[in-house]
Order: structure tokens, then sequence, then C-alpha cells
């Protein structure tokens, strides 16, 4: 099967479906900023199987196999992706791709709590918020009004990596909505009691 933010969906019901994404991050895209991917996703039933996240522009390219996950640099260096340890909000790199995207009032007045929280806070990114989660530069990722095609080639790679990734109320993101993505598993659970505060 198939589900595609481009071309719709076709045979959904299948066991196996890609998940494709051809430009994650669209206004990025257009206006020349490197922050831009291109998302594949291979979905097994309800789990994420394998991930892709492609930034052609800069030769980037990170990806998962089904036990760990991996990037390729311009060079066609390759090494392991690792997230790094960060177990307090208070000391934890936060991003999101712009406060204009959480659509609700009260869903900016909680990124805006979380943000007064977390050590530093960068917007812009898109989907490679989420690739420099896996690769360590990142503790939080933090967004709302996200698609399927948004985040499911991203869930295997942060995953085998070691991180996280659910919604803001600790349910499987592969739907999308509100999207909370952390490098450090004890990170996201404070971040989830956080939220519900």
């Amino acid at each position: 099967g198939l589900i595609g933010e481009e071309h719709g969906n076709h045979n959904e019901a299948a066991r196996f479906r890609w998940v494709v994404d051809p430009i994650d991050g669209t206004r990025s895209y257009i206006m020349g900023a490197l922050m831009w991917g291109t998302l594949i996703g291979l979905m097994d039933g309800e789990e994420p199987l394998l991930g892709l996240m492609d930034q052609p522009y800069v030769g980037e390219r990170f990806w998962s196999d089904k036990t760990a996950a991996y990037v390729r640099d311009a060079e066609g260096n390759v090494r392991r992706l690792k997230t790094r340890a960060c177990p307090a909000i208070a000391n934890a790199t936060l991003a999101t791709t712009h406060p204009d995207l959480f659509a609700k009032s009260s869903e900016l007045k909680t990124f805006m709590r979380l943000k007064d929280a977390a050590l530093m806070t960068r917007y812009g990114g898109d989907c490679y918020n989420y690739a420099l989660l896996a690769a360590g530069f990142v503790d939080i990722v933090m967004e709302s009004g996200l698609k399927g095609f948004d985040i499911v080639a991203l869930i295997p790679i942060i995953e085998r990596a070691g991180g996280r990734v659910t919604t803001w109320d600790g349910k499987p993101a592969i739907n999308g909505g509100r999207i909370l993505a952390c490098g450090d598993p004890e990170l996201h659970e404070k971040v989830l009691a956080f939220l519900k505060a």
C-alpha cells in the first residue's frame, strides 16, 4: 500500500504500506532554506518498521534498519546515530518549526510553558529537527498539526537511536497530531508529566 501527501492513498488496508512525504518543510524548500527533506517510511500493520529522511541539497541521509539508525554525510561517511542523555527539562534543548504552527492558543501556551522551563529553544527545522534529535544535538522536539506522513518515517529513526516519540498524551504518533519526541526516554516521561500538570 501507499500513503502519500502528494498523490493520495492506495491500498491503505495492506499490511505493508509506504508512507511518503516528498518535501517535508515546503516553506523552507520554497525560500531556499536547508531544513526540508524527503520522508519515506514503511509501516507493518500499526508499527513503523523502517524510516528514511533524505536532504538531497546538502547530501545527508538519515535512516533506520530493524535495530539501529544511521546518517551518511555529504562525503559518504556513515555513522550510527545515538541520542544523548538529558534527564532534566532544565538542561534540554527544545526545537519546533515555528510557534505559529500551534493552531490553538492553548497549544501555544503549553509550548511556551515548556519553552520557559527548557535551557534553550530553537525555531525552524521541520523534519530536520527530528534528525538532529536522533543524532544527539537536540533533546526535545514538540509540534502540533502533523499528519501521519510527517512523522511515520522519523519514528523508527529516533527510536532506534535511543529516543521516544508519542503524542502529547503519550499515545502512538503514527497518525500525527500533537507530537512529542525526546532523545532521552527518562526526559520523555518527565515532559509528558509536565504537559499534564
